[in-house]
């Protein structure tokens, strides 16, 4: 006797019955899966009356693979990293190399000091402070009136 799987979605490709399931097993595969997926990193930008700062999620990344560079008013904080998987069974082995990285670039505004960066990486989380020119912090005041 012989299972067939049963699709009760009547749809575009009901004349062709298994033809999403050959790609759906295809595309689900960790091979595929692991590429398809964007890897760049969520950041969050605040500003302050001192600073800029900046949060980008990471997590699993060691803190050696981080390079942070600044070029004219560009900051680029990039990631590489390479790791090996291997698995054997009795009579089969397996080994994966995996290889992501990724380049974040921010333009600086013209109130920040590029002399002033400081960077630190803790729990998946690296946080760079920018600090503001001292002219930008005594831009603002407030004004008496008479």
């Amino acid at each position: 006797m012989t299972l067939v799987k049963f699709n009760n979605n009547k749809g575009a490709n009901a004349l062709l019955p298994g033809f999403n399931d050959v790609f759906e097993s295809i595309f689900n595969d960790t091979f595929f899966n692991d590429r398809l997926t964007a890897r760049v990193p969520a950041v969050n930008i605040s500003e302050t009356a001192e600073g800029y700062h900046l949060e980008l999620a990471a997590p699993g990344v060691k803190k050696q693979d981080f390079k942070i560079s600044l070029d004219r008013q560009v900051l680029n904080i990039s990631v590489e990293e390479q790791k090996e998987n291997k698995a054997e069974t009795k009579q089969y082995s397996k080994k994966e190399f995996s290889y992501t990285s990724f380049v974040r670039s921010f333009t600086l505004p013209e109130l920040a000091d590029p002399g002033r960066i400081e960077a630190a990486y803790e729990d998946g989380l690296l946080k760079i402070a920018i600090a503001k020119k001292e002219e930008a912090k005594m831009a603002s005041r407030q004004i008496e009136l008479k």
